[in-house]
């Protein structure tokens, strides 16, 4: 009885207090003054709604075709396939992405946008820069940006965008993707990811794993041998002693997890240097010391070499002369060993390639 004594005294109480609220409501209504004098200016406060932007499910495109007997792009797109991603296989360069990009935004701002194309870190990527440009370089980006060859990215990205490029080494190649970033600048810009290690799909034990790579160079059809090649690594990479250089160098595929193999390419360079209105004469270059010597004695050509870091000796070199041109070709064979980036604990596996993982992927 005592319980129901307070609650009754409790609900007149509330019951008082409502009845004075009211008399003193309604007193304020005829004595007080409103606060804001100006009606208009009181009517005309906005409210801002704020709301969580939407982020479109990643997209990807393939931006090659396989030659011969490689299959780095189909590997790259079952991968990107089985993951549930967009694929566009019809555009080849920038150019054709940022149209498409402009032209297929949905009033949501896009979230992951891969990019895969072979290249390496001396002569570009495969990408074009504009349709039918040839491959994309730093010099041929550049100068599609300053002579404005290059549509602009327009409001469809945002600072949370994240355009990732999966090639060979591209993310030691500082300068192109600098430049690559300018390209995507927008009113918001985003976030440019590469990896400066080999981005492998289609392995034997992972469809998408990182590797760590090293190099042994040689001119063209003018091999030493794989015996000296291997003593050659040995010299140039001390630190990796885990590796037999010369069964590597036999070794064309990962045969067990972590196992390291040999991937063979070449690079090729061209210079074609103009006499007709030279003081100059046409150098008759017949030897190959000829030839090193005068390219060893052009600033310009030793600059444009020095860039790529290959030893001069390590290129086979042919010259001809047509009217009052002359053309240096020169051609090397990259002997590539990669090296699969191996968990650090638990099972033999290969390190998940995370793209947020800031000790193998560079944000430009």
């Amino acid at each position: 009885m005592k319980n129901l004594v307070n609650i009754k005294n409790v609900g007149n109480g509330i019951a008082a207090l409502m009845v004075i609220s009211q008399l003193i409501s309604c007193n304020k209504s005829v004595t007080e003054k409103p606060l804001v004098k100006n009606e208009e200016k009181a009517m005309s406060v906005s409210v801002e709604y704020l709301h969580e932007e939407t982020i479109r499910k990643p997209i990807v495109f393939i931006a090659g075709v396989d030659q011969g007997n490689h299959q780095y792009y189909t590997n790259a797109r079952d991968y990107f396939t089985e993951k549930q991603f967009g694929i566009i296989d019809n555009a080849f360069s920038l150019q054709e992405i940022i149209i498409w990009l402009n032209k297929n935004y949905d009033g949501n701002a896009y979230g992951e946008i891969h990019i895969v194309t072979l290249g390496n870190p001396w002569n570009g990527i495969e990408l074009e820069t504009t349709i039918n440009s040839g491959k994309t370089t730093n010099e041929t980006l550049e100068n599609a940006l300053t002579e404005g060859k290059l549509p602009q990215v327009e409001n469809v990205i945002s600072e949370k965008t994240k355009i990732i490029f999966h090639s060979y080494g591209l993310g030691e190649n500082e300068d192109l993707m600098k430049t690559l970033s300018n390209v995507f600048h927008a009113e918001k810009t985003p976030n440019i990811i590469a990896s400066p290690y080999y981005s492998i799909f289609g392995g034997n034990f992972s469809k998408h794993f990182l590797a760590t790579a090293y190099y042994a160079f040689y001119p063209t059809a003018k091999s030493p041998g794989k015996m000296d090649l291997s003593k050659e690594m040995a010299r140039k990479y001390p630190a990796e002693k885990e590796i037999n250089w010369f069964e590597t160098l036999n070794n064309k595929e990962e045969r067990y997890v972590g196992e390291a193999y040999t991937h063979q390419y070449n690079i090729p360079v061209n210079f074609e240097l103009d006499f007709a209105n030279s003081d100059q004469e046409v150098p008759l270059l017949i030897t190959k010391a000829d030839v090193l010597r005068f390219i060893s004695q052009n600033e310009f050509l030793l600059k444009e070499i020095s860039k790529m870091e290959i030893p001069l000796e390590k290129f086979r070199w042919s010259t001809h002369l047509k009217n009052n041109t002359l053309f240096i070709k020169g051609i090397t064979t990259v002997l590539c060993v990669l090296k699969p980036i191996i968990k650090p604990y638990g099972d033999l596996q290969h390190l998940e390639a995370e793209i947020d993982n800031k000790r193998f992927y560079a944000t430009f």
